[in-house]
């Protein structure tokens, strides 16, 4: 692949990734203040690694900036780990750890449920991956 080539998918993979973490933390934002549904413990880690995706991405993408990726994929994992247990605390009865989300919103209350299986936090598992996956496509077109 030409060096073009190569710059311009830079481009495309960081754009697209500051893309979702934007259109993630705008949707996480339209959940709590527009329809008033209140984040559980668990949301707000999810909501801790991913807003700041959106500053880190946004620059690395106007700045042409690839290496973001040593910063921002290790936030994203994290993301998708905590996801994970979220989406598996929701869906699998007796999985959750008691003492997680004691105090508050209780952790395995959907407010959503689109289609019988998309959750406010499949939605956000599902953009941690996409998001991960755009940074390790990063790391292996700069090769």
């Amino acid at each position: 692949m030409s060096n073009d080539g190569r710059s311009a998918r830079l481009d495309l993979l960081l754009y697209s990734a500051w893309l979702v973490a934007l259109v993630a933390t705008v949707g996480s934002l339209y959940f709590s203040e527009v329809r008033h549904f209140v984040p559980c413990t668990l949301c707000w880690y999810q909501r801790i690694l991913m807003y700041p995706q959106v500053l880190l991405l946004g620059v690395a993408a106007w700045s042409r900036d690839a290496g973001v990726v040593k910063y921002s994929l290790p936030l994203t994992v994290l993301g998708a780990v905590i996801a994970t247990y979220h989406v598996l605390d929701q869906k699998v009865a007796g999985f959750g750890f008691p003492g997680v989300c004691a105090s508050g919103v209780p952790c395995n209350v959907s407010y959503v449920n689109y289609f019988g299986f998309i959750t406010i936090p499949v939605m956000s598992l599902t953009a941690f991956l996409i998001i991960s996956t755009l940074l390790v496509l990063v790391v292996r077109t700069r090769r």
